[in-house]
């Protein structure tokens, strides 16, 4: 039960000693586990951030001399949305400005002097758009690159979040009563 203090104008209620006891180990729980997240969360972000250098450094590529950000090694999320948003561009280049679905699967076979090759029925012979199997290999270069650049975002929301969860662990255990601090045992 609580027991009310009157000292002058000022009422100071103060909890029984085992309730601010309870109070206490509840904080310092909190405050550990709150710590032990976010030194996780700090450790997991660091990780992220470095494994996606290395492996970014290990590909050693550098951006072509048109692109937004020219003739960079490509290692962070800047320099790896330039190489994406490149690699994009020249592939509408070499398709005439068309995409993947845009395209025709299947093209008439040209002979060396740019006409039509025709079968013994007078129809064109189809063959496979290679045109459109440039945006294949286009698609899975800038799909890497996209994913190092979400791999470094989600390395900063862990190495934030660990932060913010460091700050809380430290302001719960600072709330703890100084009449009956708690050790853990």
């Amino acid at each position: 039960m609580a027991t009310t203090l009157e000292r002058g104008h000022e009422k100071t209620t103060r909890l029984p000693p085992t309730a601010v006891s309870r109070r206490n180990r509840i904080l310092a729980i909190a405050a550990i586990l709150s710590l032990i997240v976010g030194l996780g969360s700090v450790a997991g972000g660091v990780f992220g951030v470095v494994y996606t250098w290395n492996q970014a450094v290990a590909e050693n590529i550098v951006t072509p001399p048109d692109a937004p950000i020219p003739e960079t090694p490509v290692r962070g999320p800047l320099t790896m949305k330039a190489q994406a948003d490149i690699i994009v561009e020249h592939t509408l280049e070499n398709t005439d400005g068309l995409r993947y679905a845009e395209m025709p699967r299947f093209v008439p076979q040209v002979d060396d002097a740019g006409n039509p090759v025709l079968d013994e029925n007078g129809e064109p012979v189809m063959v496979p758009n290679q045109a459109r199997n440039i945006w294949i290999t286009a698609t899975t270069l800038t799909t890497a690159l996209h994913l190092g650049i979400m791999a470094y975002a989600l390395s900063a929301l862990a190495l934030f979040s660990g932060l913010v969860m460091i700050m809380i662990g430290l302001a719960l255990w600072t709330l703890r009563s100084p009449q009956d601090r708690v050790s853990i045992a």
